[in-house]
């Protein structure tokens, strides 16, 4: 990299700058590799969960981020299944407020609540985090739309529904202030 010139370094980022805007087509595809995936252990596959949440998450008026966060929480639960939740947090935080990406990064541990006790965890493992801002909204993204997402007979809506948003969040501008506005804790209808 060292011996790159100014004008490679220019070249290449034209090329970077083409790949990034195609992110939402890449995400597309992994999440339609996701309906080959069945959960072990459920009756639906990985992308069904994905487009039950996001449905309901649609269905409840949520924000445009909060759907598409709710499409992408767990993409990462093939790659990266002990961290999934941080996975699926970093692809989302260059484009989302704070609020909607600590969402995504902490569910996992606010999920524990529903099971962990069956095997011996610390099924309050999210109380560790009741004093932070997002804290109720997490609880909140859980149960409305992550833990309830599991059911063969709901009908979500088709991924194709959902690609014009997908499309809409990753061409913002990456770590542009008025997309990210940290701080605010306004909760899942906005």
């Amino acid at each position: 990299m060292k011996e790159g010139t100014r004008e490679d370094y220019l070249y290449l980022r034209g090329l970077e700058e083409a790949h990034n805007r195609g992110t939402a087509e890449r995400l597309l595809r992994a999440l339609r590799l996701q309906a080959e995936e069945t959960i072990p252990g459920y009756r639906i596959t990985r992308l069904e969960h994905a487009l039950q949440s996001a449905t309901r998450a649609y269905r409840d008026a949520a924000g445009l981020d909060w759907v598409v966060a709710a499409l992408l929480h767990d993409i990462g639960d093939g790659l990266a299944p002990q961290n999934h939740d941080r996975f699926a947090a970093e692809i989302l935080r260059p484009f989302v407020r704070d609020e909607v990406t600590w969402v995504v990064e902490h569910h996992g541990a606010f999920q524990m609540v529903y099971y962990a006790h069956h095997y011996g965890w610390d099924q309050y493992e999210r109380e560790k985090y009741r004093a932070h801002p997002y804290y109720q909204t997490c609880v909140d993204f859980c149960e409305r739309w992550d833990q309830a997402s599991f059911d063969p007979d709901y009908p979500s809506e088709p991924l194709e529904f959902f690609e014009p948003m997908l499309g809409e969040v990753f061409q913002r501008k990456a770590y542009e202030e008025s997309n990210l506005r940290t701080g605010l804790a306004k909760g899942l209808m906005s």
